[in-house]
């Protein structure tokens, strides 16, 4: 009978030990199926907690425009423009007793379509503010008009590894093609962004 040394023994458990954390990072085995994450559906208006953190977020309105403008500008910056459509989505957050994980903000349609923020005016985006205090503030995409049915936000967890987080997902009440594009037919020329404030929560 063969015997194996101790070091054969110990390189086949280390390959079996990688395998396993290599399948753990896989995306699909950590939000997938996996009972850590709990995905929140809610509407604009509505308040929604931030699951372990005590903390809530709330869309308060959306609004669509042809270009954006920093509340920081000068009289002499000109407008950003695009060929589709900009919308600003107008949010308040609540800091609960733990600082929400770090989390990517975009908005999906049915059609298919991933929509990140723009990175540019440096105000827009969504942030929580120190304990005790709330934060208002707006967020900005830039989207295709013929791909707006179904428009939601999503607040996804970038956190690989997590004891138990939750998934933020707010329908913004676009549910045809026709009130999209009645909302793209009454934009507002110019967004002006300004930079969030924030105030002791009530």
């Amino acid at each position: 009978m063969k015997l194996y040394r101790p070091a054969t023994i110990l390189v086949g458990l280390l390959f079996v030990l990688l395998a396993g954390v290599a399948r753990l990072a896989e995306p699909d085995a950590v939000y997938g199926n996996d009972s850590n994450l709990k995905v929140v559906h809610g509407t604009i208006g509505q308040v929604l907690p931030w699951t372990g953190s005590g903390s809530t977020i709330k869309v308060t309105r959306i609004k669509f425009a042809q270009k954006l403008l920093s509340g920081r500008a000068s009289s002499d910056d000109k407008p950003i423009d695009t060929n589709g459509i900009f919308i600003a989505v107008e949010w308040d957050s609540v800091r609960g007793v733990a600082d929400p994980e770090s989390f990517t903000p975009t908005l999906m349609t049915d059609g298919g379509s991933v929509y990140a923020e723009v990175s540019d005016p440096s105000e827009a985006g969504i942030s929580f503010p120190d304990a005790g205090f709330a934060r208002t503030g707006a967020a900005v995409f830039e989207a295709n008009p013929a791909d707006l049915k179904g428009l939601t936000l999503r607040l996804k967890p970038t956190m690989f590894f997590t004891v138990y987080n939750s998934e933020i997902r707010v329908d913004l009440g676009i549910p045809t093609d026709s009130i999209a594009q009645q909302m793209i037919d009454s934009a507002e020329e110019q967004y002006v962004v300004q930079p969030a404030v924030t105030r002791v929560a009530s």
